[in-house]
């Protein structure tokens, strides 16, 4: 078994974390400016990856500039993990690879505590991701509490790159927004995430 296999509607019994809807996970995040830089890069590159219609194109072309912009503006102080392995329990079938992990340790040579986001990359079906994001997620809180780099919170998202759904696993209980965010909203999500990385 691997994150993969995870589907949304066993995930409770299957690790035993509880499901809940919520309206807005920080209800008081500060929308964060775009750069130009990422505004000319999605500009050019989000009509391609729509156009080529696969997920590895979404993730390369949409997604990873945004996360890069992210720990730009951090002043690479922050880890981002792309397509990397991440094995931390066989029994529970916590085993496989992460499309993309940002960690609050600026070393990009292993994988080191606290691991803070979970990004799983879907092509057109964000319910779909749901259940692989969360095994993901318990699984990096497994990780940070093997590491004494307990914290109180690890998020997640499932995204297409457009459209955006973040979540908040905390003890065994996960958050999920019931709202998704688009790329109009583009400053919103990266206050999102820089306010999940940096634990605001």
């Amino acid at each position: 078994m691997s994150y993969s296999n995870f589907s949304l509607d066993k995930i409770e019994d299957q690790l035993g974390i509880n499901i809940q809807e919520c309206p807005y996970l920080l209800k008081d995040v500060q929308p964060q400016p775009v750069s130009d830089r990422l505004k000319d890069t999605l500009e050019y590159n989000l009509p391609l990856a729509l156009e080529i219609g696969t997920e590895k194109a979404r993730s390369e072309m949409i997604i990873a500039p945004i996360l890069i912009e992210v720990r730009r503006t951090l002043g690479s102080e922050i880890s981002l993990f792309s397509g990397r392995e991440f094995n931390i329990d066989y029994k529970l079938g916590l085993t496989g690879f992460c499309d993309f992990l940002v960690s609050r340790s600026p070393s990009q040579l292993i994988i080191k505590a606290p691991a803070v986001i979970i990004v799983e990359a879907k092509n057109d079906n964000i319910q779909s991701g749901l259940g692989q994001c969360i095994a993901q997620m318990y699984a990096a809180q497994i990780f940070n509490q093997s590491h004494n780099a307990s914290i109180n919170a690890v998020y997640g998202s499932v995204t297409t790159g457009t459209n955006w759904k973040f979540l908040q696993l905390v003890d065994k209980v996960v958050s999920v927004d019931v709202n998704e965010y688009f790329l109009n909203d583009l400053s919103l999500i990266l206050g999102l995430l820089r306010a999940f990385i940096t634990g605001l």
